[in-house]
């Protein structure tokens, strides 16, 4: 009967927690770059219920057999395992800022930060006092040649990547980006967009920001044939889907009321085995 009582409160505490990833998502269902979570489960392991006072040997007149007094099987509580980032595409919107650059397809754009590198998927840029691209947080933005200066808002960044300067045009004025028909530009750099070979291992910093760890492996700068679309003048929004991670809390909080239940069951039992079973056999 007690054990009835900790299969409940195991289900209730692996209901929180998810509870917790659900309510994470929704609160940044519209945080440019997030990747939502998806909690994971695991069962612990079943246990065989026998019966009492059966030692499950069978006699008969030629001799004996042992059969397994098995009645059948029991689980035992479930735990919270992990918190899984689904990193899907999020919707790309378009902004209009010259500032704003979105990917599309796998990979991350990378950050150096006081704490090292670290990437992202959240393009909402802007520009330093002296001229580099850097995020909200004032970190810069990487090139594969370094920290990306670009001096004033007379830039353009192609699909590939590819930053380009021009000290007469402004950005949306160049007429094709793929340089076929610009005039007097200049390349300055190259994003440097990177993946990992297991990136669901990576460790989440604030909302939008992700560090390697020893699981993720380090990160490798991506080749261009594998290398996704960079869109300037957008952003990526949350991959979140708000009415089902509704659904999803909904359903968490019944769960989590069945288990209370199943706990208050338990324990009206264990009272009356103590109190009116236990006295009456005194």
């Amino acid at each position: 009967m007690v054990k009835g009582i900790y299969t409940g409160a195991s289900g209730m505490i692996a209901t929180e927690n998810e509870l917790n990833s659900v309510a994470n998502n929704l609160a940044n269902v519209n945080t440019d770059g997030y990747k939502m979570e998806t909690s994971v489960l695991k069962a612990f392991p079943e246990m065989l219920v026998k019966r009492l006072n059966d030692d499950g040997l069978v006699v008969f007149p030629l001799g004996s057999y042992d059969l397994g007094p098995v009645v059948g099987k029991m689980g035992t509580g479930v735990e919270f395992n992990e918190a899984f980032i689904r990193f899907e595409q999020g919707n790309l919107q378009e902004t209009g800022n010259e500032f704003d650059f979105a990917l599309e397809g796998q990979g991350f754009m990378s950050i150096m930060t006081p704490d090292g590198e670290r990437y992202t998927r959240d393009g909402n840029f802007k520009i330093s006092m002296d001229g580099f691209l850097v995020d909200k947080e004032g970190n810069k933005v990487l090139g594969e040649n370094g920290p990306i200066q670009i001096g004033r808002n007379n830039f353009v960044i192609d699909n590939f990547g590819n930053v380009y300067v021009n000290a007469d045009v402004p950005w949306d004025q160049f007429t094709d980006k793929t340089g076929n028909e610009w005039k007097n530009i200049v390349k300055l750099d190259k994003l440097k967009i990177v993946d990992f070979q297991e990136k669901r291992y990576l460790k989440r910093e604030g909302y939008s920001m992700y560090a390697a760890t020893e699981l993720s492996g380090p990160a490798f700068v991506m080749p261009d044939n594998i290398k996704p679309k960079v869109y300037q003048g957008f952003v990526e929004k949350s991959n979140v889907n708000p009415v089902w991670e509704m659904t999803r809390m909904i359903e968490i909080q019944r769960l989590y009321e069945a288990n209370q239940k199943a706990i208050q069951t338990e324990d009206e039992m264990l009272n009356k085995v103590i109190n009116q079973v236990g006295r009456g056999m005194a």
